[in-house]
């Protein structure tokens, strides 16, 4: 799967640009603040409706105009499709599909995957454990349009159900109702344990190896679900906890509480490790989930890359580059010189300057 073209209306700091990309090594490369990033922000919401920072739609409008459009040109296989992002300040966006509009963003996914790596995603191991679950869903979505079903669902039963605790202070009436929100809880909830339960299983596989390579055999990485709940257990859970939840006015139980946690030679590595544990976990992660990626799709991602590169050493930097020759990949940086020092292979130059690229070959 690649990704052939681009189109931008009034998107970011981008009046009218087109780009046509290589299939293997793309390099947008100038000082920072310039717009590069909105580049690869724009690619990833051509196939997923979200930004990767979470954006609002209207945020990423250009400023002053009602509208922002984006065309993105996808080759799978033997098939072409043309992804048309409809942006509004104050209404839900539009999106097609060879010009046929879908009505809901879950049935975009399944055309395009990517994986989206950036200088925080260094820090994944010692943030918080939303910046973890978040990790889980962005690539969870991509891969499998019931579990976006189901998290969207779970997600907003939890908002009414926190709702509902909060108006029984004044409608003690309303307690009944729980039971409803409780059931619903539960249902979707037990669906995203074990999508997410699958998913780290078949990581964890493929982890452990790439990271004793990348540790020149040191060290040996684990990860682990530290799930808030475990399967077949959650109705009863919410329930048991349900007064504890009215006081405190808030759904205290389920997934929206889950955790990963990283472990070398069985040392939990958030807590004890070192900064360079750390990130050479978060290295060996996004590098396993473009393996995990590619084997469940049967197919390639794209890889785009955020200015990592200036946040990794030497060996990590080799080790990345290596690993990603058979995809196409889009790579942003603020000069060149450290591709023409490690002989990196560059199919496509872009120079990227106060909201026009250029291309240099």
């Amino acid at each position: 799967m690649i990704i052939k073209s681009i189109e931008l209306k009034n998107f970011r700091n981008y009046q009218d640009l087109k780009l046509i990309f290589d299939e293997k090594t793309n390099i947008f490369y100038g000082n920072n603040a310039q717009g590069k990033t909105n580049i690869l922000e724009a690619v990833y919401l051509s196939g997923t409706t979200k930004s990767h920072k979470g954006s609002r739609d209207r945020d990423m409008i250009l400023f002053g105009e009602q509208e922002g459009h984006l065309r993105t040109l996808v080759q799978k296989g033997s098939m072409d499709y043309r992804i048309d992002i409809h942006l509004k300040k104050n209404k839900t966006k539009g999106i097609a599909v060879n010009g046929v509009p879908i009505k809901k963003a879950g049935d975009l996914f399944g055309i395009a995957n990517f994986v989206f790596f950036s200088p925080e995603d260094l820090s994944i191991i010692k943030q918080g454990p939303g910046e973890r679950r978040r990790f889980l869903d962005l690539e969870l979505c991509q891969l499998d349009r019931v579990y976006f079903h189901n998290l969207v669902s779970y997600n907003r039963v939890v908002v009414q159900r926190n709702k509902l605790l909060k108006d029984l202070c004044f409608r003690k009436d309303l307690e009944d109702t729980l039971d409803i929100w409780d059931m619903q809880l539960a249902e979707y909830g037990e669906k995203i344990i074990n999508g997410r339960e699958d998913f780290i299983n078949g990581l964890g596989e493929i982890l452990s190896g790439i990271h004793r390579n990348l540790s020149g055999g040191k060290e040996e990485l684990e990860i682990f679900y530290e799930k808030n709940v475990s399967s077949g257990e959650l109705y009863n859970t919410i329930r048991k906890n349900r007064d504890r939840d009215m006081k405190m006015k808030t759904s205290t139980v389920g997934p929206h509480r889950d955790d990963l946690r990283f472990a070398v030679d069985e040392v939990d590595i958030r807590r004890f490790g070192s900064q360079g544990q750390q990130r050479t976990a978060a290295l060996s992660l996004k590098l396993s989930e473009i393996e995990l990626v590619k084997k469940l799709i049967h197919d390639t991602p794209v890889l785009l890359l955020d200015d990592v590169l200036s946040e990794l050493d030497h060996n990590r930097q080799n080790y990345l580059l290596n690993s990603i020759h058979d995809i196409q990949t889009m790579i942003t940086c603020t000069g060149l010189d450290e591709f023409v020092n490690h002989r990196f292979s560059i199919n496509k130059i872009f120079r990227v300057f106060e909201g026009s690229v250029q291309n240099e070959n």
